[in-house]
């Protein structure tokens, strides 16, 4: 389930988002229901071939991501998303979201706060995730849990 606790803003001043700043933060907040969904046919789509994912526990690319999705060896149950902002350099968006994950990892439910910067190439006319990488806040937890 895909909380979000504040409107999802494109940088640090108070200037609404352009058409494709808004295209990058719903596709993201939109992954984040499809990676705890376990959609991986539709996450297979948005993720190109050399796409690199970097977690607490390992660096794994595309395939591997995947099988760790549909297998439910990390589930990504819940993204509490507290600030999104993207950034777009011609054809490359650059997107940070602070969140509180929750997960089922090994069989376990841990929350973690992390920055998770997603990288995203736009190809034929369409936004394709080519990163992402979870990094750990200092930060305690802010979600409560249900």
């Amino acid at each position: 389930m895909l909380q979000s606790s504040q409107a999802q803003q494109s940088n640090a001043s108070a200037t609404p988002p352009t058409k494709a700043e808004q295209e990058v933060l719903d596709l993201s907040k939109q992954k984040w229901q499809w990676m705890a969904d376990k959609k991986v046919d539709t996450l297979n789509n948005l993720f190109v071939e050399k796409c690199v994912f970097v977690h607490m526990g390992g660096t794994w690319g595309k395939t591997q991501e995947l099988e760790v999705i549909k297998s439910g060896n990390i589930w990504y149950k819940q993204a509490e998303i507290y600030s999104a902002t993207v950034n777009i350099f011609g054809n490359t968006a650059i997107l940070l979201n602070d969140i509180d994950l929750v997960a089922v990892v090994g069989g376990n439910e841990v929350t973690n706060p992390f920055m998770v910067t997603e990288v995203y190439l736009k190809e034929n006319g369409k936004w394709k995730m080519g990163s992402l990488t979870f990094s750990h806040l200092m930060r305690p937890v802010k979600m409560n849990k249900k």
